[in-house]
Parts: C-alpha cells; sequence; structure tokens
C-alpha cells in the first residue's frame, strides 16, 4: 500500500495524541511552522492539516491564543493558561464553588438572567475591545505576512488577519487602508529582511550579483512575493525602488542609453522573479493534492515512461539515460547556474567599449 499524504500523516498523529491523553480539550496544538518543522513539511502542508482537522471539528482557532483541541459537543474547550488566582481552583476545602451549578438549582440567581446582559458576550466584546487596542500597524502587517508565507496569498483577506488578530475586521482599516495597501507594506518588511549594503561594492557585475542574491533569498523566505510583483503594474513600494535604484546606479556611466539600462534591470529582476515563482507554485500544489514534488513524480511514472517510449524522443531518452535516469531539481542550483550565464552576456554589452 502506498503511503498516506504528509498532511493526512499528521492529522492522524495529532488525533492519536488526542485520544492518548498527550493533548486534551482546550490544549494549543503545533503551530503550523512546528508542524513544518517537526515534520519536515511545507508550511503549505502543515496549513492543510490543521485546516482538515478544523473541518473535522478536532481543533478550533481561539483568537489572542491559536489553535487549540477542541472541547466536547456543547462544551467550551479548557482554558489553556488559567489564572492560578482564580478562586474557583482552590479545592483544599473541597470541591470549587461553581456560579454555573447555583444557577442550575435556582435559575433566578443568575445576575444574567436578572440584568437582562449576557456574561459571555460581554466578556467577548471587553476581549475584542482590548485586542483592538492593542493593535498596531506592524502586527497587522506581520501577521499577513505569517498568513502567505503558511497559506499562500490566495488565502490572504482582511477578515483572516483580522481572526486571527481576535479583531474586528473593520479595526485594520485604521491601520491600512486596503488589501492592495497591506500587500505593499507586507512587501515592505519582506524586502527590510534583506537590506542591500550601505557601500556597494566595486564594479557593476558585484552590484548586480548581491541585490540578484538578496531578492533570491526573499523569494525562498516568502514565495508568496513572486505572484505580488507585476512588471507591467509595479507596485508604489520604496523597498522596490530602491532595487530599481542600485540596479541603475551599477550600469550607469557604460554609455548605455536610458532605454537599454531599463532593459537591463528588469532582465534581472524577472529572471530571478521567474524562477522564484515555482516555489509559490510546488506550495499551492501541495496543499492541494497532500504530495509532495518526488512523490508526485514518482505517481506520475508509468503514464510518462508509456509517452516517452511510444513517441520520437530519442534526444530526451538518451539524456536521462545519461544521468542513470533521476534528474534533482534544484533551484537554488539552477539560480547559480543561470545567474553566472546572465551576467556573462550582459558583460558584453555593458563593456563593449
Amino acid at each position: 500500500m502506498e503511503a498516506a499524504p504528509p498532511y493526512v500523516r499528521i492529522v492522524d498523529d495529532i488525533k492519536r495524541r488526542i485520544a492518548d491523553g498527550e493533548l486534551r480539550a482546550g490544549d494549543r496544538v503545533p503551530s503550523t511552522r512546528q508542524l513544518a518543522r517537526d515534520w519536515d513539511v511545507a508550511l503549505a502542508t502543515a496549513a492543510k492539516a490543521l485546516a482538515r482537522l478544523a473541518q473535522l471539528g478536532v481543533v478550533v482557532a481561539e483568537p489572542r491564543v491559536g489553535t487549540v483541541v477542541a472541547g466536547p459537543p456543547g462544551r467550551s474547550p479548557r482554558r489553556p493558561h488559567s489564572d492560578p488566582d482564580d478562586p474557583s481552583r482552590d479545592t483544599s476545602h473541597g470541591p470549587a464553588h461553581d456560579p454555573a451549578r447555583d444557577t442550575a438549582r435556582d435559575p433566578m440567581r443568575d445576575p444574567a438572567r436578572n440584568s437582562g446582559r449576557d456574561p459571555a458576550r460581554d466578556r467577548g466584546r471587553e476581549s475584542g475591545r482590548d485586542a483592538a487596542r492593542d493593535l498596531t500597524r506592524d502586527r497587522v502587517v506581520r501577521t499577513a505576512v505569517e498568513i502567505a508565507d503558511a497559506e499562500g496569498l490566495s488565502a490572504l483577506s482582511m477578515r483572516g488577519v483580522a481572526g486571527r488578530l481576535g479583531v474586528a475586521t473593520m479595526s485594520l482599516y485604521r491601520h491600512v487602508g486596503s488589501k492592495d495597501d497591506l500587500v505593499e507594506l507586507m512587501i515592505d518588511q519582506v524586502l527590510g529582511e534583506f537590506p542591500l549594503p550601505a557601500e556597494p561594492p566595486h564594479g557593476w557585475r558585484a552590484r548586480l550579483e548581491v541585490a540578484a542574491r538578496l531578492q533570491w533569498a526573499a523569494y525562498r523566505r516568502h514565495p508568496w512575493m513572486a505572484r505580488v510583483t507585476s512588471l507591467t503594474r509595479p507596485l508604489p513600494s520604496p523597498s522596490l525602488l530602491k532595487h530599481t535604484e542600485w540596479a541603475l546606479a551599477a550600469i550607469d556611466g557604460h554609455g548605455l542609453d536610458p532605454e537599454t539600462m531599463m532593459h537591463v534591470h528588469i532582465l534581472m529582476y524577472s529572471y530571478v522573479e521567474g524562477i522564484a515563482a515555482n516555489f509559490e507554485l510546488e506550495s499551492q500544489a501541495q496543499a492541494a493534492t497532500g504530495l509532495t514534488d518526488d512523490e508526485w513524480m514518482k505517481a506520475q511514472d508509468a503514464q510518462l515512461t508509456a509517452i516517452v517510449t511510444s513517441g520520437p524522443y530519442p534526444t530526451f531518452v538518451d539524456v536521462v539515460a545519461r544521468m542513470g535516469g533521476d534528474f534533482d531539481l534544484d533551484f537554488d542550483r539552477l539560480f547559480e547556474f543561470g545567474l553566472g550565464r546572465l551576467l556573462d552576456g550582459l558583460a558584453g554589452i555593458i563593456e563593449r567599449d
């Protein structure tokens, strides 16, 4: 039998831990990042596992807490961090006082009945007001980046960010004007993690290479970026403009006309973005299928073999055979291979004198 997809194995493991009593109602389950590290899977696979557990009713999202084990139907989950000073926890002189038990015996003792107020609803409103008061633009942007990293840009919404922060959606608009504005701020934050050097290295080639490697590092850590930036509709982002300025300054003074200078910059930028776009596609594919790229390729072996052996593809067959039938597409190696040759080609234009 074929092994279950990685996300299914994660789901089964958490269900087993709950059944064995390792995790109880109200306990926090591992985060998306923790699951990705523990199981050596993509963030999208870990996110899919948590989403499946939520669909099954095994876990629930608690604002300002995280994802916790759901309680039995009709019962609220146990609080993961209860207050040790709560008098109801004092069991040194018999069972703890339970106001709910008093209400069951005599409904007229229920303060909510007498006041016309719903204490649970009031607590929820107060918690939401507290979260809104603590909200900052930086927290909004960081949370949005976390969602995009774990689930892809398509999963990002203002409502989703608000839910993760435990605030009303409208609270976000005090800090960001729209989702488009939020994405621009996300780009600035991400590129800020990989700043350009204060002192540029010597020579146009070294300068272009530094910028390309920093962009590559940013895409590797945040694959969703490849779906945001467009050549025809560039974002009005200060961080992106810094890279444009860096590239143009690197080749300025070499006798190039302005159009050629822009083409050199766009070519370098689109080279990095083009390869990086495959990270986002792979994350989406893993989330949709639950299969890694290797597992997916193995599943296509029979069909691919039938196509290759039935058609006129002698060169392809020969190349694959000389590689021993196994080709490992390493994007980092591909990036290095292409970057060097791209710079070699540009040298013929920039150093033509």
